[in-house]
């Protein structure tokens, strides 16, 4: 007799069985309020201040919980005196979003020192600068708000693409010179970024990963970006249109990133909107023109085309500008700055191999002054804003 075939089990239920088992055991820890673990002394106060609003007579301050306690208001101090609050809820548990509304008399351009007491006699700090009125977010201001992106992203970036006619004239060793400068460019974006990421990652919710977050969101968009690379080549985009999409999907990104600062700050009355502001951003961003037609210099693309990579560099700049104003979080901008580090790291990768001379040598002479120029032409343009 022939013996009977042995069915085994299925192989998605070996591999989820560790996982039940992992959940099961947790779970019993958790009902069993987590023995042998239990906190003594006093209460661990971790709370940040996350967006601070200025109206008529009374300060209001947005707070985050970020450690594994509730944490209780007891008092409100501004400039060593006290003053009167209100508060959404009487205690703040662990990630719990509250905001503190404190009745006072501010005066416009004046500085305030703002100290929240807890029950422990804990402190929670928040420095006024400068005094301004909060704006109100009604059509107006977010017009507003798409007008300044406009002139920080999409006009500044569509002039410098203007200096294509002039690129074609050039012999190819300019060509690469020009290439080492858009990196060096690119590199310093980069760098502006990380370090923007990484302060606001300080400042966010640490719960949720602080300046971590910055290196998540850098290693994601690489990751992503390279797959769009790999998917572009196969179905067999022009190498110079190619590697000038990128260019300005990273531009794009950090603009995205930038444009969050911009928002957040005028929505707190930071941000000083003056003409040398604008010029500053337009000196700046025209350099991102530049260092997205360098590629196509030999081929240019279609106008259509180029008019479509100036919006991908530029138009972030106003969604950024939009979210920051209305809903700005730390940990979101530390994020969307990674993703601006992530998206250049992959483009300077990409662009590196065109710097290449007869020789075959990637930093030679030609090379290197433009990655030097690059780097210190956003330097000194960079000088020419003050958010």
């Amino acid at each position: 007799m022939e013996a009977t075939a042995v069915r085994r089990p299925p192989a998605w239920l070996a591999a989820l069985l560790p996982l039940v088992l992992l959940g099961a055991l947790i779970a019993v820890f958790i009902a069993l309020d987590a023995p042998g673990l239990e906190r003594n002394g006093i209460p661990v106060e971790d709370v940040s201040v996350e967006r601070t609003e200025l109206h008529p007579g009374e300060i209001q301050l947005t707070l985050q919980n970020d450690g594994p306690d509730d944490v209780r208001i007891v008092q409100a101090i501004v400039n060593d005196g006290f003053a009167s609050f209100t508060q959404d809820d009487d205690e703040l548990g662990r990630l719990d979003r509250s905001q503190v509304t404190i009745a006072y008399p501010w005066i416009e351009g004046e500085a305030y020192e703002v100290a929240l007491l807890t029950s422990t006699g804990g402190t929670i700090d928040k420095s006024i600068d400068q005094a301004a009125e909060t704006p109100e977010a009604d059509a107006g201001f977010y017009g507003l708000m798409g007008l300044i992106g406009l002139y920080v992203g999409i006009i500044p970036i569509a002039v410098g693409m203007l200096w294509l006619p002039w690129l074609r004239q050039l012999d190819r060793r300019w060509l690469r010179f020009l290439l080492a400068l858009t990196i060096g460019l690119l590199v310093f974006l980069g760098i502006d970024a990380a370090l923007e990421g990484l302060d606001l990652g300080a400042s966010g919710a640490e719960s949720l990963g602080g300046g971590a977050l910055m290196w998540l969101g850098a290693a994601l968009a690489y990751l992503v970006l390279a797959g769009v690379d790999g998917w572009l080549s196969r179905r067999g985009s022009g190498g110079g249109e190619r590697v000038a999409l990128l260019v300005a999907i990273g531009i794009g990104l950090h603009n995205l990133g930038e444009g969050l600062v911009i928002g957040s700050a005028y929505a707190i009355g930071s941000l000083a909107l003056g003409a040398a502001l604008v010029v500053g951003f337009a000196i700046h961003n025209t350099t991102e023109g530049l260092a997205i037609v360098a590629p196509v210099a030999e081929r240019p693309p279609r106008v259509a085309r180029l008019a479509l990579l100036g919006a991908i560099a530029g138009a972030p700049a106003i969604l950024g500008a939009w979210i920051g104003a209305s809903a700005f979080d730390p940990s979101l901008a530390a994020f969307m700055f990674g993703v601006g580090v992530g998206a250049i790291a992959r483009v300077v990768v990409q662009i590196a191999p065109q710097v290449r001379d007869s020789a075959g040598r990637l930093l030679h002479p030609l090379a290197a002054a433009g990655l030097a120029a690059g780097l210190v032409l956003m330097y000194v343009t960079s000088l020419l804003i003050s958010v």
